[in-house]
């Protein structure tokens, strides 16, 4: 075969357009009245205004192998949401509020299930309250296989400079609140995947009455957005550190908002653990040590207070409907 054109060699310059319009179109739900240029230019622009002393506070992240899941499961309408979610939640942690969003999308071929993957980006900017500003789709035939595309997210946000969270208040017999995940979030797929799809696994489509879910659906769970929630207790409650726990499990996540001298202690039995964990180590036969490493184990986020500030923190919880657990305190280094 003769290859004469671009598109002869696999890239088709017109569905690439028709795909930019159509996120044109979907980013118009999360604009904000700062965005002066967004989608479909070289770049997007963001004006900031109403802060006296903002420090800007990026993060970058993708979804790792959890994509994997969603090529096989063919459900791409909520693999977006993790994208920004991943983003959003780092950058919270030091008090941010997220402004905007970028994504990067590469592929073998652009194809329809695309706008679905989109369409959970916007999603997800929805949930944090920020603006999806720009990005790249990348059309790569010959280096990704068809039907398959990566993913990488991109989120700026701002906070006053005497309003940061870093931690450097923490002190011993503050308390570590946990709240909930909705499950594996986007982290140890590597060995969810390896123990429940591999030769001796289960079908993505089976129904798993533990789960009250299709496996497939079970993981694909999109990652939680905690923006609203914490940007809500930032007005009223006063949170010495946070921590959004990802790859590396929950004592290693918090551990790197503790200063040094001191070290924590966790009551892993003070919060209800997910069946998804429960099927991962009963069905891997995984040693409790290597799950409290892998998996964050149902607590997607730790919030750090002084004991005196418990009663505040649960009351203004409590009025958002929030459920959370104390699971656990601060120690000085034995």
């Amino acid at each position: 075969m003769d290859i004469r054109t671009y598109k002869d060699a696999g890239v088709d310059i017109k569905r690439g357009e028709r795909l930019v319009e159509s996120i044109r179109t979907l980013a118009k739900k999360t604009q904000s009245p700062e965005v002066i240029s967004g989608i479909g230019g070289f770049a997007g622009l963001f004006a900031l205004g109403g802060y006296k002393d903002p420090v800007l506070v990026s993060g970058t992240d993708g979804v790792g192998t959890k994509l994997e899941v969603a090529i096989k499961y063919n459900k791409h309408d909520t693999i977006g949401i993790d994208l920004v979610a991943m983003c959003v939640n780092d950058i919270l942690v030091q008090g941010a509020k997220p402004l905007f969003f970028l994504d990067y999308l590469a592929t073998g071929a652009i194809e329809g299930y695309l706008e679905d993957v989109i369409k959970g980006i916007v999603e997800g900017c929805l949930q944090a309250g920020c603006t999806l500003l720009g990005g790249e789709t990348a059309e790569m035939p010959g280096f990704y296989s068809k039907g398959f595309y990566d993913l990488a997210g991109f989120a700026v946000g701002v906070v006053e400079r005497d309003k940061i969270v870093d931690g450097l208040g923490i002190r011993a017999d503050d308390v570590l609140v946990g709240i909930p995940s909705s499950g594996l979030h986007s982290n140890g797929y590597s060995l969810a995947r390896s123990v429940l799809l591999g030769p001796k696994g289960f079908s993505l489509d089976l129904y798993i009455d533990e789960l009250g879910a299709r496996l497939g659906d079970e993981l694909l769970k999109p990652t939680r957005i905690y923006v609203s929630m914490v940007q809500k207790l930032l007005e009223s409650v006063e949170i010495k550190g946070m921590a959004h726990i990802t790859g590396g499990g929950l004592k290693s996540n918090t551990l790197r908002v503790i200063p040094q001298g001191l070290n924590i202690e966790i009551d892993y039995e003070s919060f209800a653990r997910p069946g998804i964990f429960k099927l991962i180590q009963d069905t891997g036969g995984i040693a409790e040590e290597e799950m409290r490493k892998v998996f964050n184990l149902g607590i997607g986020y730790v919030l750090i207070v002084s004991e005196a500030g418990i009663e505040n923190l649960f009351k203004e919880l409590d009025s958002m409907g929030e459920k959370a657990y104390i699971i656990g305190k601060v120690i000085k280094e034995r």
